[in-house]
C-alpha cells in the first residue's frame, strides 16, 4: 500500500475513533459508538499491515492470532462484575507493551540520528518507558485490589508524599543523566586506566570493569534505574489509594495508558498512534476530573496518588439496633408507596441483579408508581459501571438519574431502595470529619421517609468504613442474596 493511501487511512480511522468517543458520551449513542470505534481499529490495522513499516508479515500475524484468541476469549467469558479488573490488566498491557517498545527502540541503532534529533529521539523513549512502567504496576495493583486479591484499605506509609516526591526527582535526574551519557563516556576509560596505574590491577580486571561499564556508557544503567523508580513509585501511587476511591484510579490509569500509547507513538513516529493516545490521554485525564470535582477530591492529588489519607482520627462507631425487614413487607411497602427510587451498587452486580430490577420496575410503573435509579458517580467498581448493567438490563435511560439531579428531591420519596451499597449512601461521609470517606458527596436516601436496605450482611463497604445509615430510625434491612430476594419481592408484588 502507497504511503499516501496509508495517510489517508490513518485519516479515516483518526474521524471514526474522535466520533466514537462522541457516540460513548451518551447512552442512546453508546452502541453507534462502539461500531465506530471497532471499524476505526480494524482500518487502523489493516492500514499498518500494508504499509512500508511491517517487514515480517508471519510475526504479524501469530501476534493477531494470539491477541485475538484471548480478546475473544475475555468477551465470551468475562461476568459483567469482572469488567472493571479486566479494564485495569488491559491498561497493564498498553504500559508493558510502551516499555518494551522504548528498550527496542533504544537498542535499536539503524536510525542513524544525530545531534538535536537524536536528542528528541531519546527524550520520547525516556518518556515512553517512564508513563508506561507506571500504567504497568500500577494496574496491576488496581487489578489486585479490584479482583479482592488485595486489600482495600489504603497503605499509607510514613512519609509517603516525601516518598513521591523522592522519586519523581530521581525520574528527573535520571533523565538527565541518561541524555548525557552519551557526551560522557569517555570519562570511563580514562577512570578505569587511572585505577589500573594507582592500584597495580591486571589488565583482565581493568577490562572486566570496561565490559561492566559499558551498560553505564551508553545510558542502559540511567535507563533501567528509572524503570525501577517507575514501576515502584506506580506500586505505591495505587497502593496509597481506598477502595472507594477505586473508580477515579481506573479512569486515572485509562489517562495513563493513552499518553503512554501516544509516546509510543512518537517513538514510532506513527501518526494515527499519537493521535490515538493523545485522544484516550485527554478524555481520561478529563473524566477523572469530573468525577473528582463530584467526589470533592483534589485532582492533582490523585496524580501523586495522594488521596488515600485521612486525617489521623478515629473514625466515629456506629451504635444503635438495626431493624429488619421480610420481602412480603417489603412488598407491601413498595405498593402503597407512589414514588420510588432505587439506588444500585455493587452487591448488584455481584449477584446479577439487574434483569430482576428492571423486571420489578416495570411491574412498578404498570402499577402507576413514579420509579426511578440514582446513580452515584463511583458506584461499582469502575466509572459507569451501574450504568452499563442497567442499560445491559433495558431499563429506559430517562429513569436513570445522577446524583446531583435527584439529592435535593429526596423530601419527595417514600420509598428508596439500595441494593449492594455502602459508601456511596454513608452518612458518615457528611458528619464524620475521621471517616476515609469525609468530604465525599453521597446519596442522601435517609432524608426520604422510607429507606430499604439490600445486603448480605452487616459487612462493612469495599472502603471498610461503617455506615450510620443502618440503624436510622427509618431504615430497614432486608437480608440475603439480592437477585434471590428482589425475585421474591417481585413474587410478592404479582400477589
Amino acid at each position: 500500500m502507497s504511503h499516501g493511501l496509508v495517510t489517508m487511512s490513518y485519516i479515516v480511522a483518526m474521524i471514526l475513533f474522535i466520533l466514537s468517543l462522541s457516540g460513548l458520551s451518551n447512552q442512546e449513542t453508546a452502541r453507534k459508538g462502539n461500531y465506530y470505534g471497532m471499524l476505526g481499529m480494524a482500518i487502523a490495522i489493516v492500514a499498518t499491515a500494508l504499509s512500508a513499516l511491517v517487514s515480517s508479515y508471519e510475526i504479524l500475524i501469530i501476534a493477531l492470532l494470539i491477541g485475538g484468541l484471548i480478546g475473544t476469549k475475555a468477551a465470551l467469558t468475562v461476568e459483567m462484575t469482572q469488567m472493571p479488573e479486566l479494564v485495569a490488566i488491559m491498561h497493564s498491557l498498553v504500559g508493558v507493551a510502551a516499555v518494551l517498545v522504548g528498550y527496542a527502540n533504544f537498542m535499536d541503532d539503524s536510525a542513524g540520528l544525530e545531534g538535536v534529533e537524536k536528542t528528541i529521539h531519546e527524550v520520547e523513549i525516556y518518556v515512553g518507558i517512564l508513563i508506561g512502567a507506571i500504567t504497568f504496576s500500577g494496574s496491576v495493583i488496581a487489578f489486585g485490589k479490584l479482583s479482592g486479591r488485595l486489600g482495600g484499605k489504603p497503605l499509607l506509609l510514613p512519609n509517603r508524599h516525601f516518598l513521591n516526591l523522592g522519586l519523581l526527582i530521581s525520574a528527573i535526574l535520571l533523565g538527565h543523566y541518561f541524555l548525557n551519557s552519551t557526551e560522557t563516556s569517555g570519562i570511563f576509560p580514562k577512570l578505569i586506566t587511572q585505577l589500573e596505574s594507582t592500584f597495580n590491577l591486571s589488565h583482565e580486571t581493568s577490562s572486566w570493569f570496561l565490559n561492566h561499564f559499558e551498560a553505564l556508557k551508553n545510558g542502559t544503567f540511567p535507563l533501567f534505574l528509572m524503570t525501577i523508580v517507575a514501576l515502584v513509585f506506580g506500586i505505591h501511587m495505587v497502593m496509597a489509594i481506598g477502595g472507594a476511591d477505586m473508580p477515579v484510579v481506573v479512569s486515572m490509569l485509562n489517562s495513563y495508558s493513552g499518553w503512554a500509547a501516544a509516546a509510543t507513538g512518537f517513538m514510532l513516529s506513527n501518526d494515527l498512534l499519537i493521535v490515538t493516545g493523545a485522544l484516550v490521554g485527554s478524555s481520561g485525564a478529563i473524566l477523572s476530573y469530573i468525577m473528582c470535582r463530584a467526589m470533592n477530591r483534589h485532582f492533582l492529588s490523585v496524580i501523586a496518588g495522594g488521596f488515600g489519607t485521612s486525617s489521623g482520627g478515629k473514625a466515629a462507631e456506629i451504635v444503635g439496633d438495626v431493624q429488619s425487614i421480610t420481602v412480603e413487607e417489603t412488598a407491601q411497602l413498595l405498593l402503597s408507596a407512589k414514588n420510588i427510587m432505587i439506588i444500585p451498587g455493587y452487591g448488584m452486580a455481584v449477584a446479577q441483579a439487574q434483569h430482576t430490577v428492571y423486571e420489578m420496575t416495570k411491574l412498578l410503573r404498570g402499577k402507576g408508581k413514579k420509579v426511578g435509579f440514582g446513580i452515584h458517580p463511583v458506584a461499582g467498581r469502575m466509572p459507569g459501571h451501574m450504568n452499563v448493567l442497567l442499560a445491559e438490563a433495558k431499563v429506559p435511560y430517562d429513569i436513570v438519574y445522577e446524583m446531583d439531579e435527584i439529592n435535593d428531591d429526596w423530601g419527595e420519596v417514600d420509598v428508596s431502595i439500595v441494593i449492594g451499597a455502602n459508601d456511596i449512601v454513608n452518612p458518615s461521609a457528611l458528619t464524620d470529619p475521621n471517616s476515609p470517606i469525609a468530604g465525599m458527596p453521597v446519596i442522601e436516601c435517609w432524608k426520604g421517609e422510607t429507606t430499604i436496605v439490600m445486603k448480605r450482611s452487616m459487612a462493612s463497604g469495599y472502603a471498610g468504613v461503617g455506615n450510620p445509615l443502618f440503624v436510622m430510625e427509618n431504615t430497614r434491612m432486608l437480608f440475603g442474596d439480592a437477585n434471590a430476594t428482589l425475585q421474591a419481592v417481585l413474587k410478592a408484588l404479582n400477589g
